[in-house]
């Protein structure tokens, strides 16, 4: 039986397709990551293409598909949809059983997830009403810096003085920047004050809904080092690192709970009894 998965954000689309058999044992066949386009059906369709062409599949082998997102209702093809909240949890909880607490940094918003011993949702925090703190802001400031966003995080481990940003606002740390650039900051300074003032912003979501361990990182900045290291300063303790691609997890779970809507409508429907059949 094969399921997929499909996280449609704000910067990326992901797809995530699994074979399963019966006994819940599974395996990861394919995965894609594709920039988002301006129609959300156009990014999930380039997204779903993408992986089943990696395994030589076509959309008739796919059982079950389940939406998940900013863009999870705009997916025509998608059985149903559930949130990229629930998605990140139960898709980190797969990967390391012991995580309690997802930081989930999105393009446009960033999210701390409380879970329990088996992924269930118990708690979370968001900050979707600036993009502080978030993929966007770090590409802000790359272009500021006229640096690469891929390179923010090693760079960052040079500094020997991180500037201080305090503008809580992307627009105005962006004024911030330039005037720091103004006055001669060394570079990795000032990339090193932006993942300081990123995990500051985090910190607050997560002293909202209590810190526990253990804690991982989903979305694509936590591939960003240097954001993963003023986290885990803050915190005091070591981030887990998950041991695929952290910005698959929601599509990840998004194919797993669709794995388990095929099992429920495999499984057939126990007939209740009438007095007339005695």
């Amino acid at each position: 039986m094969i399921v997929a998965g499909i996280d449609v954000g704000s910067l990326t689309g992901k797809t995530v397709i699994l074979e399963f058999e019966p006994g819940n044992n599974y395996k990861i066949i394919s995965s894609a990551i594709v920039p988002t386009s301006p129609i959300p059906a156009k990014t999930a369709n380039n997204a779903y293409d993408r992986a089943l062409e990696k395994d030589n599949l076509t959309r008739a082998d796919v059982q079950y598909i389940i939406g998940t997102g900013y863009g999870r209702v705009r997916i025509p093809f998608a059985n149903s949809n559930i949130s990229e909240i629930t998605c990140h949890g139960r898709g980190a909880h797969s990967q390391l059983e012991s995580v309690r607490m997802i930081i989930d940094i999105g393009g446009q918003d960033s999210k701390v997830i409380k879970i329990d011993e088996t992924g269930k949702l118990l708690d979370f925090a968001m900050n979707d009403k600036c993009a502080a703190g978030t993929g966007r802001f770090l590409e802000v400031m790359a272009r500021a810096l006229e640096v690469k966003l891929d390179d923010m995080g090693r760079i960052s481990f040079l500094s020997k003085h991180p500037a201080l940003i305090t503008a809580q606002c992307s627009v105005f740390a962006e004024t911030e920047v330039v005037s720091l650039i103004a006055e001669g900051k060394k570079v990795e300074d000032i990339i090193a004050g932006i993942h300081e003032a990123i995990a500051s912003r985090i910190m607050s979501l997560v002293n909202r809904v209590g810190i526990v361990k253990d804690v991982t990182i989903s979305g694509g900045v936590a591939k960003n080092e240097g954001v993963v290291n003023a986290l885990e300063k803050k915190l005091g303790f070591e981030i887990k690192k998950l041991p695929m691609d952290p910005q698959l997890m929601g599509a990840l779970g998004a194919a797993l709970f669709a794995k388990d809507e095929l099992i429920k409508k495999s499984k057939p429907k126990k007939r209740t009894l009438k007095k007339w059949d005695f």
